[in-house]
């Protein structure tokens, strides 16, 4: 499971999914929840946003997922609020960390408008918290830079490199035809030291390894907005809002939703 713990974001990617109106999860209801997954046999969840550093209380809720449940803890960061005080009150909550880094030096910079020294020095703390991976939106700009990429991973200690071809927003168009043939060249022909990973929409037609091949869809992964509604993705624009039924009530309501809705398309 995945949880945008809020919207709020200190930095304006135009390619960023996250809706834009502000909402932010309360503590006791995002552990209420972490403990109903937990009992359900969920693996683990990933903490995102918006930047999730930003919630007031994303240790709190770190430290709490960690010590009373059994799930595995991540989170996904623009890395720049990595200062060394947060990242040692973080140690020993988080098994795995990911950073966003689209592109290197001045593509990074224009595409995040955020100097990429100090992305490199966020890199720095993550390292010392947990083991981590980089993600990168793939699009026109990013994708020539992917060899640029993987050595930076591998430089700076990453364990896995996440690939997320660029989805539709408001702002941007999804990743084009020109662009998805050069990423699948691309992973064909990789050699590079570091895992590399794909989001399950966009898997097709690259050679993946899946630990999990009976779980897909909903089986396999969901996501709770900063709004407490629960979607198939970060992307999907269906939902059903949690209530005090829980979890695995709503699961159960937006499978039937998604259910209904594929038949009404066949």
């Amino acid at each position: 499971m995945s949880i945008a713990l809020t919207n709020v974001c200190d930095l304006h990617c135009a390619y960023c999914y996250a809706p834009k109106h502000k909402a932010s999860l309360h503590t006791d209801q995002i552990l209420g929840w972490l403990k109903e997954l937990d009992t359900e046999g969920c693996l683990g969840v990933g903490f995102g946003g918006g930047e999730p550093t930003l919630h007031p209380d994303f240790v709190d809720v770190c430290k709490r997922a960690a010590a009373e449940t059994e799930l595995a803890v991540t989170f996904t960061t623009h890395g720049h609020r990595l200062a060394p005080q947060l990242v040692e009150r973080l140690k020993g909550s988080i098994h795995f960390a990911r950073i966003s880094v689209d592109g290197v030096g001045c593509t990074y910079e224009e595409q995040r408008g955020k100097q990429f020294a100090s992305l490199l020095r966020g890199m720095d703390s993550i390292a010392t918290l947990s083991p981590f991976g980089i993600n990168v939106v793939v699009n026109e700009r990013t994708v020539s830079e992917l060899d640029a990429m993987s050595e930076l991973a591998q430089k700076v200690g990453a364990s896995e490199l996440l690939l997320l071809p660029q989805q539709a927003t408001a702002a941007v168009a999804s990743m084009d035809e020109v662009v998805g043939r050069a990423l699948q060249g691309w992973v064909s022909n990789y050699r590079g030291k570091v895992r590399l990973a794909i989001s399950e929409m966009d898997a097709a037609g690259l050679p993946t390894c899946d630990p999990f091949p009976d779980e897909r869809g909903l089986r396999a992964y969901a996501h709770i907005d900063a709004s407490g509604m629960l979607r198939a993705s970060s992307y999907s624009p269906a939902g059903t809002k949690i209530g005090d039924a829980g979890v695995l009530s709503a699961l159960k309501r937006l499978k039937a939703t998604l259910e209904t809705s594929e038949e009404a398309q066949s």
